[in-house]
């Protein structure tokens, strides 16, 4: 009976733990003593549901319990006269809505009031103030209800360094003062870059794996995706964040074709279409069309959910129209330049255009400091010299991108390609 009620607990803390940190933060004006209120309401169901069982409304009571702890430690503080002043009517609406002895009812009303915090909460997560990985390891403790030891294990990197982030990133940020608000106009816009780029690179990581022995890291993309479409709730009227959605809606859609059997990669040209999700392509396709509705510029989230869309789209691989994504790589060149833009748009090329094109492109991309232990160079160079008949020199370059890949699985790939040259 204890176990099932743990069971209930985590699987209620993971989906309303977001929205308990936001609701406390808007009282209490800090993340760091807000998540330890929170916390604290968790170690109160844990103390209460075994033996009381489960209440109906699971979110609801430890909101309420979270709430009344905070409300404790305002009355107690010190200065508790100047977080009154400061917090005025907000804290006196919230006080009234405070329903005591664990009654666990929540007004629907109230429902714009939670949407709010967790925005204020993801881009206060998301300060650029903060690195990218205080960031990123702040936002899953957070938004996505991980586990320090679940991010640590994600990223293999040791816990008590994702510890330290998150403990750092929380001093930053009540050091820096950094108020618990929404942004407003050009700030609004600056501070979405960097909470659309946190949930990429999240999602990145568990698309592609930079290290360890797995291919994919499904966890991750989940938590990604689940951030993502919650912003895009929160944010309806911003269509980078449906494009971001459709990104990642779409490319999870060949989750289950780019792995075998055994777990080893395989490319997109080689995968069993019939076991793409039908489902989470129609939700990209719905996301897309609202990125791109009249009058929203096309993104860089956007351009690339237009891409994965033309993979999607085709039946099968040879089906694919490569002049359009080559065309789309050329715009998504001119909207956000990089390194990896330009190879990527080469394999495009090469594809649409023949691997001279493509290859061209690629040497001229050697030279590219950024790009000097970037496996992905050697790989692509190697398939074209392939395709160009040019066997010992694409083993070469494949061998050169396995020594440079960290993922395990990523390398033996390549040293299987680079065989396949002999």
């Amino acid at each position: 009976m204890h176990s099932a009620t743990h069971h209930a607990i985590d699987a209620v803390w993971r989906i309303e733990s977001a929205k308990i940190v936001a609701g406390v933060a808007r009282m209490v004006r800090d993340i760091g003593v807000a998540e330890e209120l929170a916390q604290d309401a968790l170690v109160a169901a844990l103390e209460h549901w075994p033996t009381q069982g489960v209440p109906d409304k699971p979110g609801a009571w430890l909101m309420a319990t979270a709430r009344n702890r905070a409300l404790d430690r305002l009355r107690r503080d010190k200065v508790l006269q100047a977080k009154l002043e400061q917090i005025g009517q907000d804290l006196q609406a919230q006080e009234a809505l405070i329903v005591p002895d664990f009654v666990d009812a929540l007004d629907e009303a109230r429902a714009d009031v939670i949407g709010d915090d967790l925005l204020r909460l993801i881009f206060t997560a998301c300060h650029p103030v903060l690195s990218t990985e205080a960031r990123t390891a702040l936002t899953l403790k957070l938004l996505g209800g991980l586990t320090t030891h679940e991010i640590a294990r994600a990223y293999l990197v040791p816990e008590p360094t994702i510890a330290q982030r998150i403990v750092r990133a929380k001093r930053t940020l009540g050091e820096a003062g950094v108020p618990f608000e929404l942004p407003r106009g050009d700030a609004l816009q600056e501070r979405l870059a960097s909470v659309l780029e946190v949930v990429y690179l999240i999602f990145n990581e568990g698309y592609t794996a930079t290290a360890g022995e797995d291919w994919m890291r499904p966890g991750l993309c989940n938590e990604a995706l689940r951030l993502g479409r919650m912003l895009a709730e929160l944010a309806p009227g911003e269509p980078e964040v449906h494009g971001l959605v459709a990104l990642m809606e779409l490319q999870s859609s060949r989750s289950a074709a780019r792995v075998d059997g055994q777990g080893r990669p395989v490319l997109l040209l080689e995968q069993d279409r019939k076991r793409w999700d039908r489902l989470l392509i129609r939700r990209g396709l719905v996301a897309l069309a609202r990125a791109e509705s009249p009058g929203g510029a096309r993104g860089r989230y956007a351009l690339q959910a237009a891409i994965a869309a033309c993979h999607a789209r085709a039946a099968t691989a040879d089906r694919t129209d490569w002049r359009r994504i080559a065309a789309l790589y050329d715009a998504l060149a001119q909207v956000a330049p990089s390194p990896v833009v330009e190879l990527n748009r080469a394999v495009a090329v090469g594809m649409a255009f023949g691997p001279e094109a493509g290859l061209e492109i690629v040497d001229a991309l050697r030279s590219e400091k950024s790009l000097q232990n970037y496996q992905w160079l050697p790989s692509v160079r190697g398939d074209l010299l392939h395709k160009l008949g040019r066997r010992e020199e694409a083993r070469a370059e494949f061998e050169r991108a396995a020594a440079l890949a960290g993922n395990a699985r990523e390398r033996e790939m390549l040293l299987a390609r680079a065989s396949g040259c002999g």
